[in-house]
């Protein structure tokens, strides 16, 4: 009856380390597999468009910063002719480092390629991943006005740039203007580093008959497609986390395991 009884204490210690054991294996997995993004809006915009996006990520266990550029959203107030790419980058800049952050997935949406390129060259040891969000795809050197030079059609006063999609007497939340250097103003992207980073360009297609399409007249894509970058598609709208949020959520866990 004794060695049945120490038996049964040692296969129940047994089954208990092992059980102990997968939980702590299957826990640190878990962990493992949440990352840190840092949303970036696009021209115009701010943090709150990123709002739905931050509750399904977070919801997730991820954490997320959806930081605001300089003269935009809720910093309207700060807004003036003066402010410019530089300006933007370093809002960026700024965000990973005063909150210390390391290996973080940077997403620029649209304008924000510009911002998140930037971002890349000057703090790239913080970055693990980069992903353009159907985003300008600079060369060094390049503006935003050069990568898309009808931003030029749209109405500029006293050095801030109105596009023709902002809503006259609108309530916020709501795009805004923004300062004419943030467009004209040329980016840096010859860090040697920032170069090599691993990164995506995300490809808001209307269908995917439409894609070769597109392709033919998206310079970014172009661009991407030449440094081997994977390229994914989403069918959606050119604002997929207005859109689509719970598809982009999808999509930004399964490039980045």
């Amino acid at each position: 009856m004794t060695t049945k009884l120490n038996n049964w204490v040692l296969l129940t210690c047994a089954l208990t380390c092992v059980l102990t054991f997968s939980l702590a294996w299957s826990d640190q997995a878990q962990q493992s597999s949440k990352h840190t993004y840092i949303l970036v809006h696009g021209s115009s915009g701010g943090g709150w468009d990123w709002h739905t996006m931050d509750t399904i990520l977070t919801s997730r266990g991820h954490t997320v910063y959806r930081p605001t550029l300089t003269g935009l959203g809720e910093r309207v107030h700060l807004a003036n002719a003066n402010i410019d790419l530089n300006t933007h980058i370093s809002d960026i800049v700024n965000t990973i480092v005063f909150e210390e952050l390391d290996q973080v997935i940077l997403v620029g949406h649209s304008y924000a390629g510009m911002v998140i390129t930037g971002v890349m060259n000057r703090i790239p040891e913080r970055i693990k991943h980069a992903v353009f969000l159907d985003a300008a795809v600079p060369e060094h050197g390049m503006s935003a006005l050069d990568l898309w030079p009808s931003l030029s059609e749209h109405a500029v006063i006293e050095g801030q740039v109105y596009f023709s999609w902002l809503q006259k007497d609108s309530v916020p939340p709501h795009d805004v203007p923004q300062s004419l250097k943030t467009l004209t103003q040329a980016v840096e992207f010859n860090n040697p580093l920032a170069i090599a980073l691993p990164a995506t360009y995300i490809a808001l297609v209307e269908s995917l008959s439409a894609e070769s399409a597109e392709i033919q007249k998206d310079l970014s894509w172009q661009t991407a497609e030449a440094r081997n970058w994977p390229i994914q598609r989403l069918i959606s709208d050119h604002n997929a986390q207005r859109s689509h949020p719970n598809q982009l959520a999808d999509l930004l866990e399964s490039i980045i395991k």
